[in-house]
């Protein structure tokens, strides 16, 4: 077998008993890492040690790993334009939020003979939304749906720190905004008590004994 060791240097092409016996002096575990090479490969390494680690990195990435999420939007091909706003509005958002979105037409009655319709209104979809999203999937006829699939331009992650940002920044905006309210209400109350209580003007007179004859 070919043996290679613990810091992954090339110790060459060795018998299985000698390999065994460089992983006792070692203190470590032989390991086939190449099972199907010719000759085979393995490794002297602590392989107690590697599971470990392993797991670690499948734990790291499963904590890393963004759960795609695919929403789907369903329309007729004769559909008006109010509705077509607001169902593209929704696609919108969905991409803006980092999931893909399922678009289906639905196609009833005599409409399955004008596929067109359909390709055209898919069509024009990704194009009205491009800034946002991508065809992944071209549109394909399904029996009697057409069906085409958007990704987001940007990753989920992206797209939530962005998210996020928005709100604290809409919060910041608002606190603001409750802080001024606050600061001319006082000043409003300020010059209302103001108003009612105006101060005396002092004259000359008033500085003078009354019991004193000038």
């Amino acid at each position: 077998m070919r043996l290679v060791g613990p810091a992954g240097e090339q110790v060459g092409i060795v018998r299985i008993d000698d390999a065994l016996r460089l992983a006792r002096e070692s203190d470590l575990d032989l390991v086939e890492v190449a099972p199907m090479a010719r000759p085979p490969v393995a490794k002297l390494m602590d392989y107690g040690k590697f599971k470990y680690e392993a797991a670690q990195k499948a734990r790291e990435s499963r904590r890393n790993q963004t759960n795609t999420v695919i929403k789907e939007m369903k329309l007729r091909p004769k559909i008006d334009s109010h509705d077509y706003e607001t169902k593209k509005g929704h696609v919108v958002r969905f991409l803006k939020a980092g999931d893909k979105v399922k678009i289906t037409i639905m196609f009833r009655g005599r409409e399955q003979s004008r596929p067109e319709l359909g390709f055209n209104l898919l069509k024009k979809l990704a194009e009205d939304v491009v800034e946002d999203g991508f065809i992944e999937s071209a549109p394909k006829q399904d029996g009697r749906n057409m069906l085409m699939v958007l990704s987001p331009t940007r990753k989920k992650t992206e797209a939530k720190v962005e998210v996020e940002a928005a709100k604290a920044a809409k919060a910041a905006i608002r606190a603001a905004a409750a802080e001024e309210a606050h600061r001319l209400e006082a000043e409003l109350r300020a010059a209302s008590v103001a108003a009612a209580h105006p101060k005396k003007k002092r004259g000359p007179a008033d500085n003078m004994d009354p019991d004193i004859d000038l």
